[in-house]
């Protein structure tokens, strides 16, 4: 598996930045076409475009997938990844599993005719999601991470979601023309029942869910590190 899995890798990294690349033609495209000048300011749109959390989880996980893959490359002799990347691991495993939860429980009611493709859409909020997972249960070589861990995973789903309520009231948005933004509905107090209270409800579900998966993710991690080559008795297990 250490032979072929790094392909495995690049392969869902692909996929992944092509339907980044495709999402990102259908948002210009919907943009130069838009009647107002609100809708039509790219500096605006793109920088809506890089502030869901789908866009930036599936970037980074493809950014992190091709980083793991030459890694796992350029030493194919070494027994565990080191501790940097295994983090990295974590992390965008942690961000794709939770996106995939919260789009199907949450999102996908909502039609993307328009502002999406089907295979885009699917690739972004589906295929991604459980392509990393598989990399967390399948991949070779995993690291067993200390549980700490688990509070590096939180800190970029905290530092989005305050730049995102902060940030929604100064945006235009560039459909509807209402004096604000949000990218997801949920986080929207204007029409999420009993306003700032209810997306305060949604922030800390998801915080919980972000925390939950991280940690199950470093569990595997360890459970999978300790089936396949125990710590020293010298030096223990990681804590």
């Amino acid at each position: 598996m250490t032979t072929w899995w790094p392909r495995v890798r690049i392969a869902a990294a692909v996929l992944l930045l092509a339907a980044l690349a495709r999402q990102m033609q259908i948002v210009i495209v919907n943009a130069l076409a838009s009647p107002t000048p609100w809708g039509s300011h790219l500096p605006t749109v793109t920088a809506n475009f890089f502030s869901y959390f789908t866009i930036l989880s599936n970037l980074s996980a493809a950014v992190v997938l091709i980083i793991a893959a030459v890694h796992g490359i350029r030493h194919r002799t070494s027994s565990a990844e080191p501790a940097w990347l295994a983090t990295a691991l974590v992390c965008v495993s942690t961000y794709m599993i939770v996106t995939g939860i919260v789009y199907n429980i949450l999102l996908r009611q909502y039609p993307v005719a328009g502002i999406s493709d089907v295979w885009t859409n699917e690739s972004l909020h589906l295929i991604g999601p459980l392509l990393l997972l598989a990399d967390v249960l399948f991949a070779p070589r995993r690291r067993a991470l200390r549980w700490r861990a688990v509070w590096v995973v939180a800190a970029f789903p905290v530092v989005w979601a305050v730049y995102t309520l902060v940030r929604a009231d100064a945006i235009t948005g560039p459909m509807t023309g209402d004096p604000y933004w949000y990218p997801y509905p949920f986080l929207n107090p204007h029409i999420t029942p009993g306003g700032y209270l209810g997306v305060a409800g949604y922030v800390v579900a998801i915080a919980i869910a972000i925390v939950a998966v991280g940690a199950g993710v470093v569990w595997v991690s360890r459970r999978r590190a300790a089936s396949v080559a125990p710590a020293p008795a010298a030096t223990g297990r990681p804590r």
